[in-house]
């Protein structure tokens, strides 16, 4: 352990995660003990008692069981890393520019709702309305195992605000998550396969965030991979997260290679591609959000776009726990 730090590490985050599985499930055992004892002594006092509280303690137990089994199907490390997600409209103008802005904030809502921190690191707003793209970080425990579940296109139908003759208009953006690595995962970066620009940032933020070349974009030659940071009023700042998210980046695309030659020498059928559909949000002739991986749908279209994703995100990750 002394002579490797690395390897002690690496012990510490599989106890960290082993206890993080099995001290919930402990409190889980005690909580139905408890409610066991509370169906003897109802049996005694020979009414209902204590029914209204065995209810209430058996809806408690169904939910942590529930949150206990997503947890199992988070079988990478990376799991329970931060989650670096972008957003990026299809084509369509500003249309889906407004779109990909309304899947902004749906997120945001979420991650609030989670008591996860969100920073918006790059925003680039559209001409007219709505965003060209997004960059978000959200940091809390399974961040990114949650948020994996959202990558993929996502498809809105609807009357078009931005329509004189209000027609109807399909839009499509995409969503892309990856895991914010950490410094100890090897991910080789060299000085000179970076290009690094310095440039004023645009919108909104007060006085000093025009007022110098604060924000950076950095453009990793080799993959043609860009990145860029506008949120801090600090060069060195934007370029530490410029580097955090190229470096997530660049994790993914090998990560997306390793995958694909595994694919190839076992025939595995990918369920999210570029591309894919894999949830429609119809806002008319009728109100319905579809999840098309799962079939899970809700006519409550309203409350999904204000964050209550989680039925869709749960649902998917166990569907792809038992495929595992």
């Amino acid at each position: 352990m002394w002579d490797t730090p690395s390897k002690a590490q690496e012990l510490l985050r599989e106890k960290s995660q082993i206890e993080d599985t099995l001290e919930p499930l402990g409190l889980i055992l005690r909580k139905i003990e408890d409610v066991k004892l509370l169906f003897a002594l109802s049996e005694e006092e020979g009414g209902e008692v204590f029914l209204q509280e065995i209810e209430e303690k058996i809806r408690e137990l169904e939910s942590e069981v529930a949150d206990l089994e997503i947890k199992s199907t988070f079988t990478s490390d990376l799991d329970a890393s931060n989650a670096i997600l972008s957003i990026h409209p299809g084509a369509g103008g500003t249309e889906s520019q407004d779109w990909a802005q309304m899947l902004m904030r749906m997120y945001m809502r979420w991650a609030e709702r989670r008591g996860f921190r969100v920073e918006v690191v790059d925003l680039l707003a559209g001409e007219e309305a709505g965003i060209k793209s997004a960059t978000l970080t959200v940091s809390g425990e399974y961040a990114y195992g949650y948020l994996k579940a959202e990558a993929g296109v996502h498809r809105l139908v609807r009357i078009s605000p931005f329509d004189a003759n209000r027609r109807r208009h399909t839009s499509f953006a995409a969503v892309l998550v990856y895991p914010e690595v950490s410094e100890d995962i090897e991910v080789e970066i060299r000085d000179e396969d970076i290009k690094v620009e310095t440039f004023r940032a645009s919108g909104a933020g007060g006085q000093h965030v025009n007022k110098t070349s604060s924000a950076v974009r950095l453009t990793h030659i080799p993959t043609g991979i860009v990145v860029s940071c506008q949120n801090e009023r600090s060069q060195h700042k934007n370029r530490a997260m410029a580097m955090k998210i190229l470096r997530a980046r660049l994790y993914a695309l090998k990560k997306k290679e390793q995958d694909k030659k595994m694919e190839e020498l076992i025939g595995e059928k990918k369920d999210i591609a570029w591309g894919s559909q894999i949830r429609s949000y119809i806002l008319h002739p009728y109100q319905m959000v579809k999840d098309h991986r799962t079939g899970i749908e809700t006519g409550n279209v309203e409350a999904v776009l204000d964050g209550e994703i989680d039925h869709f995100i749960k649902g998917y990750l166990l569907r792809k726990g038992k495929a595992g």
